[in-house]
């Protein structure tokens, strides 16, 4: 019993910096609780459903606190991420870039429309969030959400106006651009990663790559098959005749055409459940045909990077460009790439144990407000998992890492990226289990003892 007390103790003190920028005390009570009810048991993590776990009489204060367009959350989406990079920061640490789709068969909830949903692997009536996970070795923390609007909802004021958009996010903009405006934001609060990873999705976006070269930041990105592809040593010939710009001595290839005849090894990025993951890769340096236009819609060659392909098992091929340095190893090169699906166990516990997938509001502040409580609600987890991985000591035998921590050259940093040389990366071991006497904890706390420690200010602990 002492040991229940201590593990929901624990999540109070944990929450003490998001309650004091939270502003006022009846956020600070119903906080706690709508946390309660995303970690607590429960199948549906819904607004009634919760309320009755909680033994509460009602669900509209719960409702209230998570729809209330009066208060910025703002300020708990900079806590956030400050807790992330306590958790896993670090020049270690990779920023991966995805997106995630909420299966919906209505019509009114903010964003819903007919478009690709991941969950089902084909197109259906889903909301789209750009999600941004900050990860070290596989322990994800996901750090932003953010819902992609489609055409049907920015062309169409009214409904947008009806589920609360607010007025410059009904500007039409694509998920790359969402991707970099939320990196923007997790930059400024401090956040600290040595590397950005994104799938195809985003990768085929020369604008999107760009974008992260304006930042300053170390890539790797995953393309298609026939992404133009000039060779290293491509030249620029000065314009004759009646031409005005210079054109490259050589026409660009498709990158399936330019690794098809390099030679592929097997590569051991990391220990899995059944054995060693591996694959087949080959790797070469080239310069994209993503520069300025020249003629006949072809594109001039860009900067010097890594073209990187996968051979899988089952035959299937990937391919990747990455920014990293010259001198970086195919086996940190395969490992920094395949770091990338740490994403996919964030969102797997979003959904099937925290109810991100659940809201069953309409408008824009509940569902990303929702979604921040469920992100908060996860850091609280991976907290506790380190907790207990840090209880146990790594073990000896743990193979030193193979991803975005042994490339030998550290990123070029923009602003927000000053302790490069500060952090050791943490090790990419599996951590335990939770604590098993969490849910029972929370489960058998009333509402009431809840809201009588939650509103007793000696018990709540203040940043210093």
């Amino acid at each position: 019993m002492d040991r229940d007390r201590g593990a929901t103790d624990g999540l109070d003190t944990w929450l003490a910096p998001f309650a004091a920028v939270m502003g006022r005390k009846t956020r600070r009570t119903w906080a706690p609780l709508y946390l309660r009810g995303l970690l607590g048991p429960g199948d549906r993590k819904s607004l009634q459903p919760m309320a009755a776990r909680l033994g509460l009489s009602g669900h509209d204060q719960l409702q209230h606190f998570i729809a209330s367009p009066a208060w910025d959350d703002g300020p708990l989406w900079r806590e956030l991420a400050r807790q992330a990079d306590r958790l896993v920061g670090g020049p270690g640490a990779c920023l991966v870039i995805d997106d995630t789709a909420l299966p919906n068969k209505g019509t009114r909830s903010v964003g819903v429309a007919r478009q690709y949903c991941g969950a089902l692997g084909k197109q259906a009536n889903c909301q789209s969030l750009v999600s941004l996970t900050l990860a070290q070795g596989e322990m994800p923390v996901p750090v932003g959400l953010h819902l992609f609007l489609p055409q049907a909802w920015t062309s169409d004021p009214q409904r947008c106006a009806q589920a609360g958009v607010p007025e410059p996010a009904t500007t039409p903009r694509s998920k790359g651009e969402i991707a970099l405006s939320e990196l923007d934001r997790l930059q400024a609060a401090g956040l600290c990663f040595g590397t950005v990873l994104a799938d195809a999705g985003y990768g085929v976006s020369a604008a999107f790559r760009h974008g992260l070269d304006a930042r300053g930041l170390r890539w790797a990105v995953g393309i298609v098959r026939n992404q133009k592809i000039y060779a290293s040593d491509v030249q620029l010939v000065p314009p004759t005749g009646r031409a005005r710009k210079p054109a490259p001595d050589r026409e660009p290839r498709e990158a399936e055409a330019v690794l098809a005849d390099l030679t592929w090894r097997r590569v051991t990025w990391r220990p899995g459940t059944r054995g060693k993951l591996s694959a087949r890769f080959a790797a070469i340096r080239v310069r994209t045909g993503d520069g300025p236009v020249w003629g006949n819609n072809r594109h001039l060659p860009g900067e010097d990077v890594w073209l990187v392909g996968e051979w899988r098992s089952s035959g299937e091929r990937k391919y990747y460009l990455s920014n990293l340095p010259a001198k970086t190893s195919r086996r940190a090169l395969s490992g920094t790439i395949k770091a990338r699906w740490v994403c996919e166990q964030a969102h797997q516990q979003l959904k099937e144990e925290l109810g991100l997938d659940h809201f069953e509001g309409r408008s824009w502040t509940g569902l990303h407000r929702h979604a921040l409580m469920t992100c908060i609600a996860c850091a609280y987890l991976q907290h506790l998992r380190l907790a207990e991985h840090r209880r146990t000591g790594r073990g000896k035998n743990d193979d030193p890492p193979s991803g975005a921590a042994a490339v030998t050259e550290p990123a070029r940093h923009a602003a927000g990226h000053h302790r490069t040389a500060v952090r050791q990366p943490r090790p990419a071991r599996p951590v335990p289990p939770l604590p098993k006497a969490l849910h029972a904890a929370l489960s058998s706390e009333s509402a009431q003892v809840v809201l009588e420690r939650v509103m007793n200010p000696s018990l709540i602990v203040r940043l210093a």
